[in-house]
Order: structure tokens, then sequence, then C-alpha cells
């Protein structure tokens, strides 16, 4: 394996993260394609010999590019959910966006959250989301935006207090989280039904894809119903942050088989969805926790 062949496999494990870096960021899965895809190109032409973080070095390169089309695309005043194209691969040229690819990352985020993102300033943007949602330190978001570490942690405060502020937004402090999933999970566990009531919102949805459901996985509405359904289950999953966002994966062997997405708002599980699809749970950005 030559020099590059070892580089684009180095890349190719950062790739589901960095897209969902840029998509958050941009709103456009054809626009976060590109920002992933110029990642790729200047990585290729740089030496990384020591470079000690490569996924760090990969998350401020996108971030750099997002924010320059941000503030591109607002000189332009074009439409932000320009969805028209990506790039296929690495050096690939223009397809159209894979539908699944796009209601996967749109699913991972919610509509909600990027309607409410799309009305923030490139700079307080970029700032919530890498704070925010990857947890990236004020210090190194601040060389990006230009601004000091102080001024860059008020962008984000900003850019917090206007999603906060704005009805029936998904949780987006990754702590309060996990903090709503753990004790899903250890009511669950448990089989203690009167907890789960407790954390769902009465009108909350649980969603199957198509290989759940094959697997016998039925959707239901309705706290009591969602709270039977996994009351006394879930004995072997296990916390994941699932692009970003709080979870729990079924990872038998560390391979993850079903994946269960959850939306929370004010402190309420309003959503969750099992993934079963195989495809789909590549494409997603996987990290098992301890617990």
């Amino acid at each position: 394996m030559d020099e590059q062949e070892f580089l684009a496999e180095r890349f190719e494990q950062y790739r589901a993260r960095l897209r969902a870096v840029a998509y958050r960021v941009l709103g456009s899965t054809g626009e976060a394609d590109d920002a992933v895809q110029e990642a790729w190109l200047r990585l290729s032409r740089s030496d990384t010999d020591e470079v000690a973080n490569l996924g760090g070095r990969l998350t401020t390169v996108v971030a750099r590019v997002a924010l320059n089309m941000l503030r591109s695309r607002e000189t332009r005043r074009e439409d932000p959910w320009d969805m028209h194209r990506a790039p296929a691969g690495n050096g690939g040229t223009a397809t159209a966006v894979d539908p699944e690819q796009q209601a996967v990352l749109a699913d991972s985020v919610g509509g909600a959250l990027l309607v409410v993102l799309d009305t923030l300033a490139p700079a307080e943007r970029l700032a919530f989301v890498l704070h925010d949602m990857f947890a990236v330190p004020f210090d190194e978001i601040a060389p990006i935006v230009e601004r000091s570490p102080g001024a860059t942690r008020q962008l984000a405060s900003r850019a917090r207090r206007r999603v906060q502020g704005t009805a029936n937004v998904p949780e987006t402090d990754i702590g309060r989280q996990r903090e709503v999933v753990d004790a899903f999970l250890a009511a669950s566990r448990g089989g203690d039904f009167a907890a789960l009531l407790a954390l769902l919102d009465p009108e909350v949805e649980l969603r199957t894809d198509a290989a759940a459901a094959l697997a016998g996985a039925s959707a239901a509405r309705g706290a009591a119903a969602v709270a039977e359904t996994f009351a006394g289950r879930a004995k072997a999953a296990q916390p994941a942050l699932i692009d970003g966002f709080a979870g729990l994966v079924w990872a038998p062997g560390d391979k993850p088989r079903v994946v269960f997405g959850f939306t929370i708002r004010h402190g309420k599980v309003v959503a969750i969805e099992l993934l079963a699809d195989p495809g789909r749970i590549d494409r997603l950005d996987l990290e098992l926790l301890d617990g």
C-alpha cells in the first residue's frame, strides 16, 4: 500500500463524522459532501507526518470550508437547502444525492433545529455546532472564526439562547441528552413502567425502519404504548453517541446491529427511532460508551 492509499484509508475512518459536522453547519447534504471532498483534497496535498490528531485536524479543515461556504452563500443569497449534487468518493464526480443518505442525516438533526440554525450568523452557527454538538473546545474554534476564545464562547452562547428559546427544537446539550437516555435505559432494564412514563412525552412516537420491522419491532405512539414496549427490555443495549447525539446501540461482539435514536425536548423523549438496516447503520458515526 503506497502513502496515498494509506492516507485515503485513514480519511475514510473519519468521513462519517466529517459529513455530520458539515451537514449540521450547512444544512445541505450536497454542500456537506462538497466540504468533505475539499477536506480530502487539502489533506492529500499536505504533509501529515507530524499530525498527532488527524481527526481533530480534519474537523478543523471541514469547519473552515463550511464557514467559507456559509459566508459565500450569504453573499450570493443562495437557498441553504440546495441538495442537487454531491461528489462521489475521493476525487469522484458530481452525482445525485442519495435520498436515503439525505434522510439519515436529516433524521439525526431534526428539521426544526436546522430551521433555527439557518437564522444564525455564520460564525454563531459554527461555534454552536462545533462546541455544543461535537464538544470542540473554544480554544480550537476561535482561530476558525477569527475571534478570541472568550468572544467565541459568547458567539456560542448567543446561538444557544436562540435555539433554546424556540419551541419544539430538540435538546442539543449532550450532557442532558445522556442523562435522559441513561435514565431511560435503567428504567427499561428494570421494568420500571412508572419511570418510563415519566421520561416519555405523552405523544411520543416509536418508529422503525423496514429491517427492524422485519425483525419483529413494531411502531407505537403514546407514552403508555411505548413504555409497555420497552419495560423489562433493552437489557443488551448500551449507551452510544450517534452522529454526536446520545442514543443506544445493540452491538453484540461490538458490531452494531440495532441503533436506538432519541429525540429529546424539555427533558422528555418525544421520538425513538429503531434502525436495523446495515447500510444505514454503516453510514452513521457511532461511538460506543461505557455504562
